[in-house]
Parts: C-alpha cells; structure tokens; sequence
C-alpha cells in the first residue's frame, strides 16, 4: 500500500476489495485475511476492518469454516411514492435524493455575488437562497451539496422543508416547471470542513458535480455545487450514435431507476 495515500489504509483496501467485487474479479471465494494480509502488506487488523465494512454493506459473507464469500447483490428496488412530474435524468437524480436522509447545514438569504448572480441570471446584490446540505445513506455520508435559488423563487422554503424533501421537487411544487439542466463533472479535494462532514480524510479526492437546471422559459432556477465520495455514489452512462443517453445514479449499494 501507498503510505502517502490521503485515505486510512482500511479504506484503502476496501475501496479495493469493493471494486473487485463489482467487477466480478472474485468468483464467490473472496480471498481471506492471511492472503489480503500478505498482498496489501497490512495487519489483520486492518484487512478485518476492510471485510466489516464490505460484510455491512452485504457485499460479502464472513462464517467460521466456510471463509469469505462474495454475495449477489439484491436486484434493483422500484421507484417509491413520488408525486414529482420530472422525467429524465433529473427524475433520476430526485430519485436519488428520495433514499438518503438530508440534515441542512445552512439556510440563509444572502446578497448574489457577480458569479452566482452570472449564474442565475439575477441582479447582482439581489437575494438568493443559499443552502448547505448533507446527504447520507444507512452506510453513512455521501454527499456535501451547496445550492443557490432565486430570491423570489425560494420564499418559503423552510430549513424544515430542505430536510425533508428534493429542491427539485419543492421547486416543483410552487409552480415552476422544471425544463432542463446543464451538468459537469469533475474533482476536487476535501478541504478541512468537508472532509468532517463527509468522514473521509483531509485532501481526499471527491467526486465534484456542478448543475445549473432551467425551467421551461429557460430560466435558471438552481444553481448546484456537490461533492460527492465516490466509493458511495457512482454515475453511469451509455451513449449510442444517434443520440440516446441511457444513465444510472448509484447511491452506495442500491442503484436508482435507470433513464432515457
């Protein structure tokens, strides 16, 4: 193992492991301590933890006799109970946002600096909502997410409101008829307050999305910036020559409703 690596080395050889597993390098006997001992040049302490961590998540079973074997992961869980009218990869997105717990960081209506008024086509000076969320599944934090909305769009937007339900849909649910958006990817490092939240190690790499979505006058209504872990959130797309896009969010072990 790489001693200058940012992560724990359990983590390490976990992150590891997990993508052997989801890569079916591993038929169902997933080697045991004494040979990831001698591969990753770890203590069993170490590998145990790794194996802890893959066992919870139900990627693995561990049993006295029979060793470590590899588990089918469950098919894929339909879509639950919801009234939102979005179709698309942003209905994926709300899907997502459906099975994981959200606490709100902060919530506050502040003066649009040049850029985010740039952004949200806005004056500048003029309010906007800016609210910090943390998104977490059973396996812990996956997401730091910081959004901005247009003043006259986010007046009654509640902290209370934010926990419980996606943007997109409160959103929605005022009245604004979400049209599209416009997404990049890339990566950044976990500065010292995110690398808290989201309990990885302080420079680890995270998965960094930046999303402005639009209503159907072409409006920008959300301006979004999320950090993301990426043993614990994955996207997934296949592209064709005449233009479909097939996409798929992975929220730690479960993957969400594929779209068109």
């Amino acid at each position: 193992m790489q001693k200058s690596l940012p992560l724990p080395k359990y983590h390490s050889v976990y992150l590891v492991l997990k993508e052997r597993l989801r890569d079916g390098v591993y038929d169902i006997r997933v080697p045991g301590e004494m040979e990831l001992m001698g591969e990753f040049g770890v203590s069993r302490a170490t590998v145990r933890k790794a194996l802890e961590n893959l066992s919870t998540e139900g990627l693995i079973e561990r049993s006295a006799g029979r060793g470590t074997r590899r588990l089918q992961p469950d098919a894929p869980s339909a879509r639950k109970g919801s009234s939102s009218k979005l179709t698309g990869l942003l209905d994926n997105i709300v899907a997502m946002s459906l099975d994981t717990k959200v606490k709100v960081i902060e919530h506050e209506l502040i003066e649009a600096t040049d850029p985010i008024a740039q952004r949200l086509q806005v004056e500048a000076r003029s309010r906007v909502l800016r609210a910090v969320r943390l998104r977490s599944t059973k396996m812990g934090p996956v997401s730091h997410i910081t959004t901005w909305v247009p003043g006259d769009l986010a007046a009654g937007l509640t902290r209370k409101q934010l926990a419980a339900q996606p943007l997109l849909v409160l959103l929605e649910d005022s009245g604004v008829e979400i049209g599209r958006a416009t997404q990049s990817i890339s990566a950044r490092q976990a500065d010292a307050q995110v690398a808290t939240l989201l309990d990885v190690a302080l420079g680890s790499a995270l998965l960094w999305v930046n999303r402005l979505v639009y209503d159907t006058d072409n409006r920008p209504v959300q301006w979004l910036q999320g950090l993301y872990r990426p043993d614990r959130y994955e996207y997934e797309m296949e592209l064709s020559r005449v233009g479909d896009v097939d996409a798929t969010v992975w929220v730690g072990t479960e993957v969400n409703s594929k779209v068109h």
